[in-house]
């Protein structure tokens, strides 16, 4: 049974794993590396029918699990996500409170400090180019 190989990472992956189970148990069995199994009516012929059966029981398996380790992981990133968006605003927030309250010559005196602190960056944020 040839299975297609899709675009998507993890299809990609399966039937990879699924071509390398093959090839490998064709080395078991002797038969040549470079042509694929042949199934034939034979008892040898339907003992490669069933370990193919598992092998491919086994990838659905595996496939099943990175699916849910995936989806686990992408809620895990998403949450983070949001958090940070939520502390980028605070920040942002807080950024354009202390920028209100200081005065010009503050101002002045920090990016004073941020171009001789960092001499290897060619420009500085757009949020100290300016005071408002």
């Amino acid at each position: 049974m040839n299975s297609p190989c899709y675009t998507v990472a993890m299809e990609l992956g399966v039937c990879q794993l699924r071509n390398f189970s093959i090839s490998f148990l064709s080395s078991v069995l002797g038969t040549e590396s470079s042509s694929p199994i042949k199934l034939d009516s034979s008892s040898s012929g339907a003992s490669v029918v069933a370990i193919d059966n598992k092998i491919e029981q086994a990838m659905d398996l595996v496939k099943s699990h990175l699916m849910y380790a995936v989806r686990e992981e992408v809620e895990v990133l998403k949450e983070q996500i949001k958090e940070l968006i939520e502390r980028n605003s605070q920040l942002e927030q807080e950024n354009n409170l202390l920028k209100n309250l200081a005065s010009p010559e503050q101002l002045a005196q920090f990016q004073a400090q941020v171009q001789t602190s960092s001499p290897t960056s060619g420009t500085q944020p757009a949020s100290l180019a300016a005071p408002s």
